[in-house]
């Protein structure tokens, strides 16, 4: 039989007069204010209970959340301690999705505006062209050993897999054909951007991020100077001039490097080799290959540039710290979107 006192308590109602169960007072016809008081009493309790179990049903339907001041019993205050954390654990959840959804537009929004910010500056007046010619040397020329080894080893492993491929169908005489045309319509394009960033684009972001945190970039705003024509623009256009030419001599390197291995090591004709090069790579393709390398160049200058503004803003680290974490940032995001928008614009061009 249920007791009494815990659902007085669990509802704070006060105890009720001991004469509803005893005597009634002395009054007339006490009978019948005895049975009275009776009736009212046991309404009172069903009432009670009624309440009670309302209250329970609540708590199990997530409808409400308990107070510790009530006096109900300890699996339920455990119960509702529960409901509670998972109900702050779906918040948050759907909170981080949120700001996870939402972060990536806010940064490609930001990141567009300061592209077309530099592309504004480029055409300015006065045109920087002094800095532009030391960005050149500094993105173009010292990348020139890096873009003709990595070329060299490409061609290379492309002709000794293409022969030992093609042999099998006794097509060996169109290896030329192959190395020629994968490194032109892709692989010269995309490994030379990447070898950009590798070492120009990781310099470029480090470079910036260390004048933010030096507070050098404030020092040009307070001079009236726009931080974004003076570090970004000279280096977008050396990157534009730059990565062209590079792919170009990655290109020539690379079928070089196809004749050494098949032609010189494997014993395929070199008028063979070359003619089928010759005869197989279109103008189009050369263009598509030139198309690639321009978008390439303005993906990999204002995502390194732009890494390296806005270190001070970063979440995860400040000053050095920042600066590392802008570093690896410009190049892991420079390579993705290199290789992206690699397949989108070959959709586009075949």
């Amino acid at each position: 039989m249920m007791d009494v006192k815990p659902l007085r308590q669990i509802c704070r109602v006060p105890r009720l007069p001991l004469f509803f169960f005893g005597k009634a007072p002395n009054l007339k016809h006490g009978k019948v204010l005895k049975i009275a008081f009776l009736c009212i009493s046991v309404k009172v309790f069903a009432l009670h209970l009624g309440f009670t179990q309302r209250l329970v049903s609540a708590i199990s339907d997530h409808s409400t959340l308990l107070d510790d001041g009530i006096g109900i019993n300890r699996f339920t205050k455990n119960q509702a301690r529960r409901l509670m954390h998972n109900h702050y654990r779906a918040q948050t959840l759907l909170i981080e999705l949120g700001r996870a959804a939402i972060s990536p537009v806010q940064e490609l929004g930001r990141a567009a505006i300061f592209f077309f910010h530099g592309v504004l500056n480029l055409f300015s007046l006065p045109l920087q062209v002094d800095k532009i010619v030391d960005q050149v040397y500094f993105i173009g020329a010292k990348s020139i050993f890096v873009i003709c080894l990595t070329g060299a080893f490409t061609g290379m492993v492309l002709g000794l897999q293409g022969y030992y491929t093609l042999i099998q169908f006794g097509s060996e005489g169109m290896l030329g054909a192959a190395v020629g045309l994968s490194l032109i319509r892709e692989l010269g394009p995309v490994l030379a951007a990447i070898m950009v960033t590798a070492r120009a684009g990781s310099a470029m972001a480090a470079e910036i991020g260390i004048m933010r945190i030096s507070e050098q970039i404030d020092a040009l705003s307070t001079m009236d100077i726009d931080p974004i024509r003076f570090l970004f623009s000279p280096r977008l256009g050396a990157a534009l001039i730059s990565l062209p030419l590079l792919t170009a001599i990655f290109d020539v390197i690379g079928i070089i490097g196809g004749y050494v291995t098949g032609s010189a090591l494997l014993g395929i004709s070199p008028g063979i080799y070359f003619g089928r090069v010759e005869t197989s790579v279109l103008m189009q393709d050369i263009s598509g290959g030139f198309v690639k390398s321009f978008v390439f160049a303005a993906i990999v200058a204002t995502i390194c540039c732009y890494q390296g503004y806005t270190t001070h803003l970063r979440e995860d680290g400040f000053g050095a710290k920042g600066v590392s974490f802008s570093t690896t940032s410009a190049v892991v995001i420079s390579c993705v979107l290199i290789l992206v928008s690699d397949y989108v614009l070959t959709s586009f061009l075949l």
